[in-house]
């Protein structure tokens, strides 16, 4: 497991569309290339702009706005993953950014951002725990998938369809991202590689 910081994302400022990494530090939901960009834009925003963390309709007065950069992203971890596409014969290793837990004193995992290899963003997780033989994995196994192409029976997942020779009882629809926890407590993530696919292989052919 490695880290790497994430760069800051620039957004598009509202008024002319520059990109630009400043918001309104008032609401912290709007972004503006520089601050005389956002008194320009005051006379509409005001109507939309409620304190970070207010969620009334108040209205507020001409305050002191300024536009400042916003907070610095928590640094993000990257692991390797398992990536089963529908369309590649052999599954391949990719690298997936886990955004860090607000609240890792609580034992709360990093949550992996896998949704844009799914095509409509739309991703659900199972966790296996056991490997070949139901003998119980040291680490186990987060599987993201997409639940609108089982359910949609999109054409069968050509990766998944080769570690099992074809021999699945159900075929496997759509893209399969499998992740690896560091451990059985599951708070963190490590590297999958090749040394996971014969638990995953025993997993898709007790699939039913």
């Amino acid at each position: 497991m490695h880290s790497a910081t994430v760069p800051l994302i620039n957004h598009p400022c509202t008024l002319c569309c520059r990109p630009t990494s400043m918001w309104c530090s008032r609401c912290q939901r709007a972004w503006y290339c520089s601050p005389e960009h956002l008194n320009s834009d005051w006379s509409r925003h005001r109507k939309e702009c409620n304190p970070a963390g207010n969620t009334g309709s108040q209205s507020y007065g001409n305050m002191n706005m300024i536009a400042t950069p916003p907070p610095a992203e928590p640094q993000y971890i990257t692991v390797s993953a398992i990536l089963f596409s529908p369309e590649e014969e052999r599954p391949r290793i990719i690298t997936v950014s886990c955004r860090p837990s607000h609240r890792p004193s609580q034992g709360m995992c990093p949550a992996p951002l896998v949704q844009n290899h799914f095509p409509d963003g739309q991703a659900d997780g199972i966790v296996l725990t056991q490997g070949l033989n139901g003998e119980p994995l040291r680490f186990p196994l987060h599987l993201w998938y997409s639940p609108t192409a089982l359910s949609k029976a999109s054409p069968v997942n050509r990766a998944i369809y080769h570690i099992t020779s074809g021999a699945a009882p159900k075929p496997w629809c759509g893209t399969v991202i499998v992740l690896k926890f560091n451990g059985s407590r599951r708070q963190g993530y490590s590297d999958a590689g090749s040394n996971d696919l014969p638990a995953l292989s025993a997993y898709f052919l007790a699939y039913k």
